[in-house]
């Protein structure tokens, strides 16, 4: 009996070389026919929240994080915080109604997200056309008028107001919750 072996696999959609679905100038565009202006600062990629802190100077604002988790149920996470705050897993579970948190591989973030490890960020929610995310804002972090997070790739940081960043996730066909969690003493 002659049977074939499978092919080899092909390449990972997460390989580095494999174009994003929304380039950083896709994001920038979309987000001027939304009418929101932001501003972006070019810097070398980053790829921690210690070596951001080393590069920003003075840039205003706050300055986040993104947690891309998924729970036993495979529900997908995105979480999104000031840098400083701390998550703790199993307490945040169930400040926002999920079942037990972990994070999700780079395999799952660029198959929802489209996009690669370090450079997570709410801009991401362009390419989950499909709704598969759900998405959960620090209460901390949205009392700052000004946000900072990476426009796809983590070599540059792109400066948004508040409210506008709430009109893009929504026109992103999201409505994002917005907890407390991760202050100091929590």
């Amino acid at each position: 009996m002659d049977t074939e072996s499978p092919p080899p696999p092909g390449p990972s959609l997460s390989d580095q070389d494999a174009p994003l679905p929304t380039s950083p100038d896709q994001l920038l565009a979309r987000l001027g026919a939304l009418g929101i202006h932001a501003t972006t600062h070019s810097h070398p990629p980053l790829h921690t929240v210690e070596e951001s802190k080393a590069l920003r100077g003075a840039l205003p604002g706050g300055h986040c994080k993104n947690l891309f988790l998924k729970d036993k149920k495979d529900q997908h996470w995105l979480v999104v915080t000031l840098e400083d705050a701390r998550v703790d897993l199993n307490r945040l579970d169930k400040a926002i109604g999920s079942a037990r948190l972990s994070f999700a591989s780079a395999e799952r973030l660029w198959r929802f997200l489209g996009i690669r490890p370090g450079s997570v960020s709410p801009f991401a929610l362009v390419n989950d056309t499909e709704r598969k995310v759900r998405v959960v804002l620090q209460q901390a972090m949205m009392e700052h008028d000004l946000l900072n997070y990476h426009p796809l790739l983590n070599d540059r940081t792109t400066t948004i107001r508040r409210d506008d960043l709430l009109r893009f996730i929504q026109a992103c066909g999201h409505e994002p919750a917005i907890v407390e969690f991760g202050r100091t003493g929590q």
